[in-house]
């Protein structure tokens, strides 16, 4: 008997999915409205949020919504109509890659239009069936998905424990051994900043294991592009590694608040992937309001310092507040702030949890919990941001002490 396939996804919606009963449009699809900022609405009430991918607070700055309104204005959404390969290319798409390309130290950049089917594509068209992928466990999605497309090549590929590097060395030699047996090469892919947990990516050291083994080097630095390093470069800025990593991607859609994303590498390996990256050449370019909107947000990055330096002064005061008030954040180094809460703690629980504090303390965070992280774990991310103030960091900090005195007591237990 042939199954119906809208049938058997109707009755089992995933293990996300599945609570969408009475998830949806509150846990999670919520819907935020307002000017975006730290202070937005949700359900009718203004919430702290602590939720929103605008590090630098690039989202509302008056030359950047100048910039996207002047763009929009002269060029419209469509403009360039179509793929870069036929008809979709402009000057002011190469010279922004070239700034971009300049900025991260690299001698070439390609625009992507989207980040996640951006790198899933750069992973996928780098290596073929001969290859070996040795990747992080905790490896973004769209990194696993790229290893997924390998996979389906009938490439090889080994995960190596999270930030691990015993475990990272390893795999290297297993898959050293095989890529000499099938006369393919090597490409480790890991993150410089991880999001869930916000640790930064072991890439000092993974740059010595380059001097001992052959491999390319990918790393993912959505979080990291903007924040991390002494202009923002990224996390191979941070450790002075540019030259180990053989690729590096970074997206739009955290410190700049846009759309798009870039990967930068030599220029023979750019002009590689603008001819076999199926995502780019198959999709229409970046939009030119996206580009020249990029352009000013990258301006104001290299301009304003002070932009990275009230971002971290607020991560500071978050990071340390949490520690002093004895909250387990975990081991990050990097803006995202995770809080765990670790207990026997059901579902119904967790729920109650959030609603306490969306409803009757106006915060509103992210809540992570399995299969993302373990059972037991409840995880509240944080993501500060240069528009945050200190204020809104001691509010939060008083109310989650609240939270998790509740916790403890079972106040959020369901009756």
């Amino acid at each position: 008997m042939v199954e119906d396939i809208f049938d058997k996804v109707a009755n089992n919606m995933g293990p996300i999915g599945s609570h969408a009963h009475y998830s949806h449009h509150y846990y999670s699809f919520p819907k935020l409205s307002g000017e975006l900022g730290p202070y937005m609405s949700f359900n009718g009430k203004r919430m702290l949020n602590w939720s929103l991918n605008n590090y630098l607070g690039l989202a509302n700055h008056p030359e950047v919504r100048e910039a996207d309104a002047k763009a929009a204005e002269e060029y419209g959404l469509a403009y360039p109509m179509g793929a870069r390969m036929m008809t979709g290319n402009s000057e002011l798409h190469e010279e922004f890659e070239k700034q971009l390309a300049e900025f991260v130290g690299k001698e070439d950049a390609f625009l992507l239009n989207y980040g996640y089917q951006g790198v899933m594509s750069v992973v996928e068209s780098m290596v073929d069936f001969k290859d070996v992928i040795v990747y992080d466990a905790e490896s973004h999605a769209c990194l696993i998905d790229g290893v997924r497309l390998h996979r389906a090549k009938g490439g090889k590929t080994y995960t190596f424990k999270h930030n691990d590097m015993e475990s990272l060395e390893k795999n290297l030699i297993r898959a050293t051994k095989i890529a000499e047996e099938q006369g393919g090469g090597i490409m480790v892919v890991t993150e410089g900043v991880f999001g869930m947990s916000g640790a930064v990516g072991s890439l000092d050291v993974i740059a010595e294991l380059k001097k001992k083994y052959k491999f390319r080097l990918l790393v993912d630095d959505a979080h990291g592009f903007g924040t991390m390093g002494k202009t923002g470069a990224g996390v191979p800025e941070h450790f002075g590694v540019q030259d180990a990593v053989d690729l590096h991607f970074c997206t739009f859609a955290k410190s700049m608040a846009a759309i798009g994303a870039f990967i930068a590498a030599k220029k023979e390996i750019i002009m590689y992937l603008k001819y076999n990256m199926r995502s780019q050449t198959y999709a229409k370019a970046l939009p030119m309001p996206f580009v020249l909107g990029g352009m000013k947000r990258l301006e104001l990055i290299k301009k304003n310092p002070e932009l990275k330096d009230q971002l971290w002064s607020i991560v500071k005061a978050l990071q340390e507040g949490f520690r002093k008030r004895g909250f387990d954040i975990g081991n990050t180094t990097s803006p995202v702030t995770p809080v765990l809460l670790q207990g026997d703690y059901d579902l119904p629980t967790v729920t109650n949890l959030i609603k306490d504090l969306r409803e009757n303390m106006a915060i509103f965070c992210s809540i992570i919990v399995y299969p993302v992280v373990p059972k037991g774990v409840i995880l509240l991310r944080v993501i500060p941001t240069a528009a945050h103030t200190l204020e809104d960091v001691e509010y939060t900090m008083n109310s989650f002490e609240i939270v998790k005195e509740k916790l403890s007591n079972g106040s959020y237990k369901p009756v």
